[in-house]
């Protein structure tokens, strides 16, 4: 694939008239100042991985958004959330997973870590294959082509007292044998799969996962390791009353911290935790809308970026899909705080050159994924955004990118490829129509089930 942009984002900075040449899904060469050769686009951009995913949540999007008895919160959302995926068979889940992967890949991501926790089947017992939903999931990946690194979940427990678990959390639970068994299936079926596929591991939280097996988590794989910390109050206070340590200090202490970890949400640290946990080498995994819709809290990004943190963003429970939006709801969550504005810009770098740049590299990282960067041996995770769009029209540079993050909304994803696979041409992935088509069968049958 030869690919001639007139203007690229490149490590070092905007270039013009840069030919990109790949080669096995890789960025065999980059070469400003070239002459137009192959495939002209407008703009070309590295596109960012989706770090943090629960693609069966988007079949349940816009339904829990009426008050029940009392105040609501995470914690009424998370029981709702359970009635929910009792429902759900292997067959939904794909159709669910796939209608995701081409929401994303229209959206700007090139890949996705999807943190996979509905193992079994809803009485909890296993089905004859222990990876038969890690299966659906990778198969919804090979039809979509979207990059995948595949995190099959850890849960052991209803909580750090070590009560069992609820009937909600039964399809998620696993002995360390039956979790060993699914990790050793899950590798085989992923070998079928292109080579930018990932295979990781995700021990749920501290409250899920007893210390024990947490302390054996980074030997099961060579792949990234994620973890959701510090995300409600009522978690931490938790943590706090079974160990003496808030869930910050206690993972510091007790964990091999590293660049292989992701740390899922995060918003609930003092400074202090901010800039030792932010200088341990693990990316922070936001979820912006997310966050904002269960009310989670605020992510401390000055603090984290002034330590030097790492950090990406990821659509969770894929109420909204959408690169830009997560993107814009972090900056203006850290405006409606300080009530300042372009807090995360710096001398020379517009917010939106700041916000792309590093949640691509971040992103990257956490998906154990060699991308991020328009840079030769990477992955060519590239996107054109659509510059006859009303709000990129004539935008040069940072422009670009602000216009995107702040003025956008759907429909600026003109191109898109993941590891050289032609995903999005001309706004739409060229798989939608099939894909939609399933998913919106599965939403009447669930409909009919409920």
């Amino acid at each position: 694939m030869l690919l001639h942009a007139d203007q690229a984002l490149l490590p070092e900075g905007w270039a013009r008239d840069v030919r990109v040449r790949v080669e096995g899904g890789r960025i065999a060469e980059v070469l400003p100042g070239a002459a137009p050769q192959g495939e002209r686009v407008a703009c070309l951009l590295p596109a960012p991985a989706n770090l943090h995913s629960h693609t069966f949540q988007r079949a349940m999007a816009g339904m829990t958004e009426a008050r029940s008895a009392g105040q609501d919160s995470f914690w009424t959302w998370r029981a709702l959330m359970y009635r929910f995926l009792d429902r759900l068979t292997p067959e939904d889940v794909q159709a669910i997973a796939a209608q995701v992967m081409v929401e994303m890949a229209e959206a700007g991501f090139a890949s996705v870590a999807e943190f996979h926790y509905l193992h079994h089947a809803p009485d909890g017992t296993p089905y004859a294959d222990r990876a038969e939903m890690a299966g659906r999931i990778a198969a919804a990946a090979a039809e979509t082509g979207l990059g995948l690194t595949l995190l099959p979940v850890i849960y052991e427990r209803g909580g750090c007292d070590g009560r069992a678990l609820g009937p909600g959390q039964r399809r998620f639970g696993n002995d360390p044998d039956g979790f060993a068994a699914l990790m050793a299936a899950a590798e085989g079926l992923l070998k079928v799969l292109p080579g930018d596929t990932v295979l990781g591991v995700a021990p749920h939280s501290l409250r899920a996962v007893t210390p024990e097996t947490l302390a054996r988590v980074p030997g099961m794989t060579a792949g990234p390791l994620h973890m959701h910390l510090a995300e409600q109050q009522a978690e931490v206070d938790e943590v706090l009353a079974a160990t003496g340590a808030r869930p910050v200090e206690w993972a510091l202490a007790n964990l091999p911290l590293d660049g292989r970890w992701c740390l899922i949400h995060c918003t609930q640290m003092t400074e202090g935790e901010t800039t030792r946990l932010a200088t341990s080498g693990a990316v922070a995994g936001l979820c912006p809308i997310t966050e904002a819709n269960l009310g989670d809290g605020i992510f401390p990004a000055t603090g984290w970026r002034a330590a030097g943190g790492a950090w990406g963003v990821g659509s969770d429970s894929n109420v909204l899909i959408s690169l830009a939006e997560e993107l814009r709801v972090l900056e203006y969550s850290q405006r409606l705080r300080d009530r300042a504005r372009a807090v995360l810009a710096e001398p020379g770098l517009s917010v939106g050159r700041v916000l792309w740049q590093e949640a691509a590299r971040g992103g990257a990282q956490a998906a154990g994924r060699g991308a991020g960067a328009i840079a030769v041996g990477a992955w060519a995770d590239l996107l054109a955004p659509d510059m006859e769009a009303t709000v990129l029209y004539g935008r040069q540079g940072d422009e670009v990118l602000d216009a995107f993050a702040f003025c956008g909304t759907a429909g600026l994803v003109n191109r898109l490829w993941s590891a050289g696979r032609p995903l999005v041409r001309d706004g739409r992935h060229v798989s939608r129509d099939g894909v939609t088509r399933r998913f919106r069968s599965t939403l009447a049958a669930l409909k009919a089930r409920a």
